[in-house]
């Protein structure tokens, strides 16, 4: 299945309300007014577009019809795809890498239940696949399920996993993770760490902690701090963000749970808001359905009207 076909299908929801939207506001022989363009903005906001970015998209294709470049609900569709592809390519860069013969190394954090763990063994299969070597680091320490559930990927994967024992400091084992990636040579090093709540004090200190530890193991580390964001919470995923932002120092996204919700315009909002790259969206369960974030792909699939 191609990439695209993944997006597509993850975000079906969110693509068959907005088409709905669109064919009804802007079909047959009328004049579109203002009123026309204002409940097209509310339609992208309901999807989670976010306010700036849903209101971005829809003044540029105003003043776009009023110049006479739209005449058609069609070309509604690919103007809006093609705007919110640019947004989204605002702040889309590569992945930050090591010095040549040190790991790259990424550190994972978020809120319980946003799928953390779980996208840390999906992205360890796709570099897998490119021929990376990656090694997994255990630091939630707190939740045994969540050890094993890591040491599982690393099976399935073919990748160490460094752990500690039980209720272990979170900052110590991501420190020994650190190191023996350098010392087995590793291209990259996942870190996994406790889900929390942006707003415990305590637990968002902690991950400060444990930013010095990995930065003592290897200089310059990590590299990257990505923040899983469920996107089926929409705009409270923002909150979040900001918050783990100030406790992390973040420098990506990845973006879970985008099937099965209505709200797959987060992507648009972060990007405006935040001004965050996401690197990865997960579209479902299976270890394919996590697929690095390609701007013009995702704005194509938001804007599918089912017939491509």
């Amino acid at each position: 299945m191609s990439v695209f076909s993944i997006l597509k299908r993850g975000l079906k929801k969110t693509a068959t309300g907005v088409a709905r939207s669109i064919s009804g506001l802007f079909s047959g022989e009328r004049t579109w007014d203002a009123a026309t363009f204002e409940e097209l903005e509310y339609a992208l906001i309901a999807a989670d577009f976010g306010v700036t970015a849903a209101g971005l998209v829809v003044a540029e294709l105003k003043e776009r019809y009023q110049l006479g470049q739209i005449r058609t609900s069609a070309d509604i569709f690919s103007e809006a795809s093609a705007l919110v592809a640019e947004l989204l390519k605002r702040h889309t860069r590569a992945l930050r890498r090591a010095e040549p013969g040190t790991p790259t190394v990424i550190l994972m954090v978020g809120v319980n239940g946003s799928g953390k763990t779980t996208t840390i063994g999906k992205m360890a299969a796709l570099w897998r696949q490119e021929g990376k070597k990656v090694l997994l680091g255990a630091a939630d320490t707190f939740r045994a399920a969540a050890v094993e559930q890591l040491r599982l990927w690393g099976e399935k994967t073919g990748s160490p996993v460094i752990a500690g024992a039980p209720c272990a400091d979170p900052a110590s084992v991501a420190f020994s993770a650190v190191q023996a990636g350098r010392e087995q040579n590793m291209d990259i090093v996942l870190i996994d760490t406790a889900g929390r709540q942006h707003n415990k004090k305590a637990l968002m200190d902690e991950l400060s902690k444990i930013t010095r530890s990995i930065a003592k193991a290897c200089p310059g580390a990590p590299h990257e701090v990505f923040l899983t964001l469920d996107a089926s919470l929409g705009s409270n995923a923002l909150a979040q963000a900001r918050e783990f932002g100030k406790a992390a120092s973040l420098t990506g996204l990845v973006l879970t749970k985008l099937d099965g919700t209505g709200k797959g315009g987060m992507a648009a909002a972060v990007q405006c808001e935040l001004e965050l790259p996401t690197f990865f969206t997960g579209v479902g369960e299976a270890p394919e359905d996590l697929q690095p974030f390609d701007p013009e792909l995702y704005a194509r699939a938001l804007f599918d009207r089912g017939d491509e």
